[in-house]
């Protein structure tokens, strides 16, 4: 009875332990390095559950913890040149979600917009994230995980200022011309299905890097640059935390 009672006991740890790994929350700390405001604006996909906040400003110098469930998936980006008209309509010349709100409330951003995507507690267990400028670049964005293992769990974004050197064909400037603000994606510009990926250029073998991309590429090795930029994109952590630092110093790359 005794050697029961001690297998039954060992069982029910063992099953706590596995329910605390699977409930296990992860925290993002958003952090805005930049010498200007930034409104970040988060996505959830599909099927899973929103986090606390869609959208708010984050001031120069500011970090602002946001905790997700287990199994979370969904997108970060950060606004620029944001303000309300005469009415309280809110809206941002960068990224906007078009919900009229600082609060994004489902909405996604509008490109160009540099994102950082995520998959929690994916297969095998891993998180799968990576940073994208398959819909264009608007702000450098770093993302770091924090306490994590695996052979690819390392850092991954776009820390250049893309804004500057943005061929001219694809650069938003703004409102008063004077400054680039944004670097569409070849995609937007032209609408081309081989800059797409799509129709004709809808597979991994059709759909090939273009000179666009590249410009993408060669300043952000580790960002997507087009939409099968996988093999160096994608990085994986178990049980990490994440940083996402807009403009990051030079000491956090």
């Amino acid at each position: 009875m005794a050697q029961s009672t001690f297998v039954a006991a060992v069982c029910v740890l063992i099953l706590s332990h596995s329910f605390i790994s699977v409930v296990k929350a992860t925290t993002f700390t958003i952090v805005n390095e930049c010498n200007y405001v930034v409104w970040p604006g988060i996505l959830s996909n599909a099927g899973v559950p929103t986090l606390p906040t869609t959208g708010f400003a984050l001031q120069s110098g500011e970090t602002k913890a946001i905790t997700a469930p287990a199994s979370w998936g969904g997108r970060f980006w950060g606004r620029t040149h944001c303000s309300e008209d005469s009415t309280g309509k809110f809206s941002c010349l960068t990224g906007d979600c078009g919900s009229g709100k600082v609060e994004c409330s489902g909405n996604g951003a509008a490109p160009p917009a540099s994102l950082a995507e995520f998959t929690l507690d994916g297969a095998g267990g891993l998180d799968f994230f990576d940073v994208s400028l398959v819909d264009g670049y608007n702000i450098p964005m770093l993302v770091v995980p924090q306490g994590g293992t695996g052979q690819n769990c390392t850092n991954t974004g776009c820390v250049v200022d893309l804004n500057g050197s943005c061929p001219s064909e694809l650069k938003v400037m703004s409102s008063d011309g004077t400054d680039g603000v944004a670097c569409k994606s070849a995609c937007e510009a032209f609408g081309d299905p081989q800059y797409c990926c799509s129709g004709a250029y809808g597979t991994p073998d059709t759909c090939k890097p273009s000179s666009y991309s590249e410009v993408f590429k060669t300043a952000c090795p580790r960002a997507y640059s087009y939409a099968y930029d996988d093999k160096t994109s994608t990085f994986t952590c178990a049980n990490a935390d994440y940083t996402i630092t807009f403009c990051p110093s030079p000491n956090t790359r």
